[in-house]
């Protein structure tokens, strides 16, 4: 929530030079997308960009990686990116700031967290019970993956402090050197992390969390609303695509798959992609449709309120706009 606060400044700081540069339009058929991170969790995009279903749409796709959601929503804001993908949390953050123009979630891509539970042993009958007295690294205090693994936990009768110790110390881009490094009994990681433990003997996955916490919005598009009525036909042209990306990959042998989204993950061995994709298939964490439920929209609240994150609650209406997104 503070990086969030601070986003105003930085986009008042920002101003004059998105006016100059930043917002500068694409071509018409070109659309910026900044990225949250780089991960296999986001296949059917990838999919769609090597089968050149966006090119089919007549679109060409200029693809950013932003480190972080609040660098993501900057970019939407300064003008620098057409589309955000990023959890819609980052548009509750902005809206509750009091910015009127902040950024809707017109579609979402993935329904679940993507991140798995990593424990030093292998537990083929695995119980959260079992986590009593444990030592888990959570990530960054604040972040969703952070948030939904402490919402996973309290569910199941385990408090930070009370029952179980919830590590925040270590930011959730060094969760697997400091796993691999000997802190921590259990950790929550994103693939391609999760199996290439796996694969060295440093780690088993023992739970699917997205699997545990339910379906929420969890990775979404977002765009200004100025840029969803000037474009609403070519977003739906950009959302047509991606979804044929999601529909290959479920008519399709996975080790093709893995093939195909290997030139974008040079240092992951194919076996890996494949082993990463086999694990978000079984965890069902993409959605089959683009529209946000309100029933998903409710949960996210109500894990965000479960940390402590959230101030007040936001009507459904307010952060989604399901215009482009239900045509699909």
């Amino acid at each position: 929530m503070k990086k969030f606060l601070a986003l105003a400044m930085v986009v008042m700081l920002l101003a004059v030079g998105a006016l100059a540069v930043g917002c500068q339009p694409a071509s018409d058929n070109v659309i910026r997308v900044n990225e949250v991170t780089h991960s296999i969790f986001y296949a059917p995009q990838y999919v769609a960009m090597q089968m050149g279903y966006f090119e089919e749409e007549g679109l060409e796709i200029v693809l950013t990686n932003g480190g972080g959601a609040d660098n993501v929503m900057t970019a939407l804001l300064t003008g620098e990116a057409d589309v955000g993908l990023m959890g819609c949390e980052a548009s509750i953050y902005v809206y509750l700031q009091g910015k009127e123009n902040y950024p809707r979630v017109f579609a979402q891509l993935t329904k679940r967290d993507g991140s798995f539970l990593v424990g030093r042993n292998v537990e083929e009958n695995f119980d959260y019970s079992s986590l009593h007295g444990k030592h888990i690294l959570m990530g960054r205090k604040g972040g969703m993956p952070a948030m939904i693994l402490e919402y996973v936990l309290n569910q199941h009768g385990l408090t930070d402090g009370g029952n179980v110790t919830m590590d925040y110390s270590v930011q959730f881009n060094f969760l697997t050197q400091a796993f691999v490094g000997g802190t921590g009994d259990y950790v929550p990681l994103f693939e391609p992390n999760a199996s290439l433990l796996e694969q060295q003997d440093n780690g088993y996955i023992v739970s699917a969390i997205g699997t545990e916490s339910g379906e929420i919005p969890y990775t979404c598009y977002t765009a200004t609303p100025e840029y969803l009525e000037e474009n609403s036909e070519k977003m739906e042209k950009f959302l047509r695509a991606v979804w044929k990306g999601y529909q290959y990959i479920l008519d399709t042998p996975l080790d093709q798959v893995a093939e195909l989204l290997l030139p974008l993950f040079p240092d992951t061995d194919v076996e890996i992609v494949e082993s990463s994709l086999d694990n978000y298939l079984n965890s069902d964490v993409w959605t089959d449709t683009p529209v946000v439920s309100r029933e998903a929209f409710t949960l996210i609240q109500d894990i965000m309120e479960n940390a402590g994150e959230l101030s007040q609650r936001v009507d459904y209406e307010t952060i989604i706009d399901t215009t482009i997104a239900s045509k699909i």
